[in-house]
């Protein structure tokens, strides 16, 4: 069998039973309580097809509980004997497990109630058998009940005595033919569309919608399931493989839900580096860490892109280029779970995120990996054949969902031939094909192999480059921008991207009159770009700096970084020439975030460095630099202490020159300060 019955585990997800705890109640709320809350149970309505006989059997025995606390409750009681009010806070956490456990199963993934029937059976069953102790040892005779009431409590307590785990049929006889679907997948045999639609139709999904509903509740499961239970997680994703096929072929590609978002708003449900926040990315790859690790220095890297750094000789840390002195990998476990939490919270499965080639530290089974290339490769067969700018983005729209997935997806959708046929709407008039396009692009090239294909194809980067700069909407250009961020990791591709114009225009003009979200991801493909010397001179050309010196104020944290990176890798003089520049650093050194002083310090050293005694004494007569120096070299981490000494050096050594205009003021001011660190 594909899926042995015991590896599905329970969900942790919801409460457990020992997470409720008795009422402190008074008496006659107790009482009220449990009316209530059994009246409630008794409302709630069994599932149409999977475990019927069991709900409607917990629900019949609340119904005749509701009955027996109601006469109770008309009672003329104030106390409850001891054993009474004992039993009664018992019988409401009872009740309490029961609703919940009712609410969670009709809720939820129905497909995995499928697979859990059995443990689902026999947790009602146990909670039967409490009601049933708990209705022997309450004293019932203390209180005076009529007749009627009495013969029910009778018959109730002897139906939970004599209640028995219900087998259901129905449900193990679907669940075999589930199962036998997933061994044909994992041996690439097609499944029978006349089998499909009978097992569908028996769980109750009927149509597009509520196949897609039953894929997120599935997510949410396997979003649920303990991070140390592998194997389950990989067969919950055969699930959703299988889920995901059947639903392409039975019902077709699904409408989008339309979501309003304002102008000024970005997706945060695609991969794009705007949707994560910065410290959750890795300083090498600047992708999200899937396994955060620390090394010698306190830096935090992923570990597969600082183990390929030390793999390849390096001995240093790649932020702050000290040498390491050991180079033992310490895991982040808080920064981890700070970003599953985060992903959970985004509606992102973990393991959408990374780029390799696992999932969450899962490899998906043959199943739900044949399972996705047969939906890929029917996605991709019906958007050549496509008849309609309609039909059209409903594929589209599919393939860019199911690219959010995990790598295994991307590649399958890249290798059945999607790329070719995405590029040829890129520029469509309809604003919606045109988004979910160049964003289906930008999930694709979030897998390494990807890249060589999107770079390989023709028309992809013009075509990129066109919603960039014209895009019907502003989250089409912030798409098409993180897709430049995306392709450009690659030293190879930054060189190439980076020699046209018009894609460093296109991200300028993102970045300059973009909402907030659109703007950081040119910010950052900005960023990429300026890693490559031979990319710094088009840069220039194109107004980055201008640009930067504009959104000093707005984006200090972006832009000081890239004014950092340009300074470093040639464009220091530029820089230095540029109006406004220097008084903008100094201003982010003396009164930024602290999170751009340590960027601005690294550039205005590198500036003065290389741009002449007139950058130096514009920097040096700039009001509080010298304490805003001081401070960095007291209290910044160690590269933003070396980059603040260095640029203290430079200062004085301009300052003892003779010569200057306000030459003794400023001599003064620094032997004052230097008096004041060596004191």
């Amino acid at each position: 069998m594909a899926i042995p019955p015991q590896v599905f585990l329970p969900r942790k997800r919801r409460p457990s039973a020992s997470s409720f705890i008795s009422p402190e109640f008074t008496d006659r709320k107790l009482l009220q309580s449990l009316l209530l809350l059994s009246r409630e149970i008794s409302l709630l309505k069994p599932l149409q097809s999977l475990l019927k006989p069991t709900f409607s059997s917990i629900i019949r025995k609340s119904k005749l509980l509701a009955i027996v606390f109601e006469e109770i409750f008309r009672l003329p009681i104030s106390f409850l004997p001891q054993s009474a009010l004992l039993c009664s806070k018992e019988l409401y956490v009872v009740l309490q497990r029961i609703k919940t456990l009712i609410e969670d199963c009709s809720n939820g993934s129905k497909m995995w109630l499928l697979m859990q029937h059995k443990s689902v059976s026999h947790s009602f069953h146990q909670i039967t058998l409490e009601i049933s102790t708990l209705l022997d040892v309450f004293p019932f005779k203390e209180f005076d009940l009529n007749d009627d009431v009495e013969e029910l409590v009778v018959l109730l307590t002897k139906q939970c005595c004599e209640a028995t785990t219900f087998a259901d049929p129905f449900a193990e006889n679907l669940k075999q033919e589930v199962l036998k679907m997933l061994d044909d997948l994992e041996k690439a045999i097609v499944p029978e569309q006349s089998k499909l639609e009978n097992i569908f139709e028996k769980l109750g999904l009927s149509d597009s919608s509520s196949c897609r509903d039953e894929i997120e509740c599935l997510e949410d499961e396997v979003q649920s399931l303990d991070s140390s239970d592998g194997k389950s997680t990989v067969q919950m994703l055969a699930l959703m493989g299988l889920l995901r096929y059947a639903k392409c072929i039975l019902y077709g590609a699904s409408s989008p839900k339309r979501i309003t978002t304002s102008p000024r708003s970005n997706s945060t449900n695609d991969l794009s580096m705007s949707s994560f926040p910065s410290d959750f990315l890795c300083p090498i790859s600047l992708e999200l860490m899937s396994d955060p690790v620390v090394v010698a220095t306190g830096q935090t890297y992923d570990r597969s892109s600082i183990s390929l750094w030390i793999n390849s000789g390096r001995n240093t840390c790649p932020k702050t280029g000290q040498i390491l002195a050991h180079m033992n990998l310490i895991p982040n476990h808080a920064l981890k779970n700070l970003i599953v939490l985060w992903c959970r919270e985004n509606k992102l499965p973990f393991e959408t995120a990374e780029t390799n080639d696992k999932s969450n530290g899962v490899t998906l089974s043959k199943a739900a990996v044949e399972a996705t290339k047969m939906t890929a490769s029917f996605l991709v067969n019906e958007l050549r054949d496509s008849p309609s700018m309609e039909t059209a983005n409903r594929i589209v729209h599919e393939l860019r969902t199911l690219a959010k997935t995990v790598s295994e997806s991307r590649a399958c959708i890249a290798e059945s031939g999607a790329i070719p046929l995405l590029v040829d709407h890129l520029g469509s008039n309809n604003p919606d094909l045109q988004l979910n396009a160049v964003t289906t692009i930008l999930n694709l090239s979030i897998l390494e192999a990807n890249k060589t294909m999107i770079m390989e194809t023709g028309g992809v980067i013009d075509g990129v480059v066109r919603v960039l700069r014209s895009g019907a909407t502003w989250e089409a250009k912030g798409s098409a921008a993180a897709t430049v961020y995306s392709l450009s990791g690659v030293h190879t591709y930054r060189k190439e991207i980076g020699r046209k114009k018009r894609v460093v225009h296109g991200l300028v003009e993102l970045a300059s009159v973009g909402p907030a979200s659109p703007r950081r991801d040119a910010l950052a493909s900005i960023l990429n770009l300026a890693g490559e010397r031979g990319c710094i001179g088009r840069l220039i050309e194109g107004g980055v700096l201008k640009m930067a010196v504009e959104l000093m104020e707005e984006s200090p944290e972006e832009v000081v970084t890239i004014l950092a990176v340009m300074a470093k890798r040639g464009g220091a003089m530029a820089i230095a020439t540029t109006d406004g520049a220097i008084g903008k650093l100094a201003t982010v050194l003396t009164d930024g975030p602290e999170g751009a002083k340590e960027s601005a310090a690294a550039a205005l050293d590198t500036v003065c460095r290389r741009g002449g005694n007139e950058v130096v004494a514009k920097l040096a007569l700039t009001p509080r630099i010298q304490k805003a120096i001081w401070d960095l070299m007291r209290i910044g981490t160690i590269r933003a202490r070396r980059k603040a000494a260095s640029l203290w050096r430079t200062l004085r050594q301009w300052a003892a020159e003779p010569g200057h205009t306000h030459q003794n003021r400023v001599v003064q001011v620094f032997t004052n300060m230097t008096e004041l660190i060596i004191a």
